[in-house]
C-alpha cells in the first residue's frame, strides 16, 4: 500500500490549476483576509472551501450551521451550494469579521441565505437546540477556537441529525498533533478532541490530511 503523497508547493499549484473552479467574488475576499493579521493562517484555503460546497451539496443540506466566521469565505462557498430554501447559520464571537464579508455574500447573491449570531459559540449552540430542537440540522462545519472544540462538537451532535454530517477543520493543525514538545493549549486540545472522537462509536469517521486536517464525522443513523 503507496504512503500518503508529500504535497510540495508544486504539486499544490497543479491541483489547484486542474481542480479549483474559481471566481472575482472568492478571489478577493482571500486577497483582503491575507492582508489581515493572521489572515493567511485563519482562512480555509480556496479547495477547501470548494470541497466544503461538495460536501453540502452531496448531502443535500438545507440547514447548515458553521462554528467560526471569520471573513466569511467558507461561508460563502456553503451558502452557495446550500439547497433551495436553505439557510447557513454561521456565529462568531464579534462582529468585527464578518462585517467585511457582508459585501462579498450580496455580491454573490447569497446573504439572504446566511444568518449571523454574534456571541459566545456555547451559548448561541445551546438557544439552537432550544430553538430548533435536536436532529434540525443537516451540515456542521466547525473552524472555531480550538480549546472549545469538543463543547463544539458536543453541542454539534446534539444538533445534527441521524445520517447528517459534521465536518472538523486544523485537525492536524500545523502538524503539531504529533510534536511532544508542543503543550499550547490549542495543540493540547486538538489531540484530545482527536483521541476522543477515535472512541465515539455513535459516529463514523475519516481525517483526511488536506489542508491543516479535515475530519468528516457522519452521525450514525
Amino acid at each position: 500500500m503507496a504512503d500518503n503523497l508529500v504535497l510540495g508547493p508544486e504539486l499544490i499549484s497543479y491541483i489547484r490549476e486542474v481542480s479549483l473552479r474559481d471566481d472575482e467574488i472568492l478571489r478577493e475576499l482571500r486577497e483582503e483576509t491575507a492582508e489581515l493579521p493572521a489572515g493567511k493562517a485563519m482562512q480555509v484555503a480556496a479547495e477547501e472551501g470548494q470541497f466544503l460546497a461538495l460536501l453540502v451539496g452531496l448531502t443535500g443540506a438545507r440547514s447548515v450551521l458553521e462554528i467560526g466566521t471569520f471573513t466569511g469565505y467558507s461561508t460563502l462557498c456553503m451558502a452557495r451550494a446550500v439547497a433551495s430554501g436553505g439557510t447557513v447559520v454561521t456565529c462568531d464571537i464579534s462582529n468585527k469579521w464578518p462585517m467585511i464579508a457582508a459585501d462579498y455574500w450580496k455580491r454573490a447573491g447569497v446573504a439572504e441565505r446566511i444568518d449571523v449570531r454574534i456571541g459566545d459559540a456555547t451559548e448561541t449552540l445551546a438557544k439552537i437546540l432550544t430553538d430548533q430542537g435536536a436532529g434540525s440540522v443537516d451540515f456542521v462545519f466547525i473552524d472555531a477556537d480550538k480549546v472549545n472544540y469538543s463543547s463544539y462538537y458536543s453541542a454539534a451532535f446534539q444538533l445534527v441529525r441521524p445520517g447528517g454530517l459534521i465536518v472538523v477543520d486544523n485537525t492536524l493543525f500545523f502538524g503539531r498533533v504529533i510534536d511532544q514538545d508542543a503543550q499550547d493549549r490549542d495543540t493540547v486540545a486538538i489531540r484530545e478532541f482527536n483521541a476522543m472522537l477515535r472512541d465515539d462509536e455513535r459516529v463514523d469517521i475519516s481525517v483526511l490530511p488536506f489542508a491543516d486536517g479535515v475530519t468528516l464525522i457522519r452521525k450514525k443513523s
